[in-house]
């Protein structure tokens, strides 16, 4: 299906940028999400008359994330879970638990831009992360995984 991008998408394109992806992925992902619309003559017409307006709303929304990534780099976050003697965790350290975590310090940080390459944390220590807060835009965090005695 040929598109019509509606902001920046990494490994996708650029704003404007007219592209042809799998129906499903325009169906049900780009399109409903306002990410993309169809490529007809209309809507390529409607983008050019609103290009400025895009331009101009991508980039404040880029400035916001700088401004939030700035905040969050180098940021120590402690997360306290039970643990063994041996340092195991009962359980796992998530990155709904992180999102939580940077949510009570007052950032709004959804669980999908927590970047885990490694996956999920079982063992206490210290687990630097990515937090890829716009397309552009990423900040390096430092997760402290605590232990807590379990009785």
């Amino acid at each position: 299906m040929q598109i019509i991008l509606m902001e920046k998408i990494p490994n996708l394109g650029q704003l404007g940028d007219i592209i042809n992806v799998k129906n499903g992925f325009a169906r049900n992902y780009l399109i409903p999400q306002g990410k993309a619309k169809r490529a007809t003559e209309q809507a390529i017409a409607e983008f050019q008359s609103k290009r400025a307006e895009l331009e101009k709303i991508q980039a404040a929304s880029l400035s916001a994330a700088q401004a939030i990534a700035d905040k969050l780099d180098g940021l120590l976050l402690q997360i306290t879970q039970k643990a063994g003697s041996d340092g195991k965790l009962f359980g796992s350290v998530t990155n709904a638990n992180i999102a939580e975590a940077l949510k009570e310090q007052g950032f709004a940080i959804e669980r999908s831009m927590i970047r885990m390459p490694h996956g999920q944390f079982k063992q206490v220590g210290d687990y630097p992360l990515t937090i890829s807060i716009h397309g552009d835009v990423t900040a390096q965090i430092t997760v402290s995984v605590l232990g807590e005695a379990a009785l």
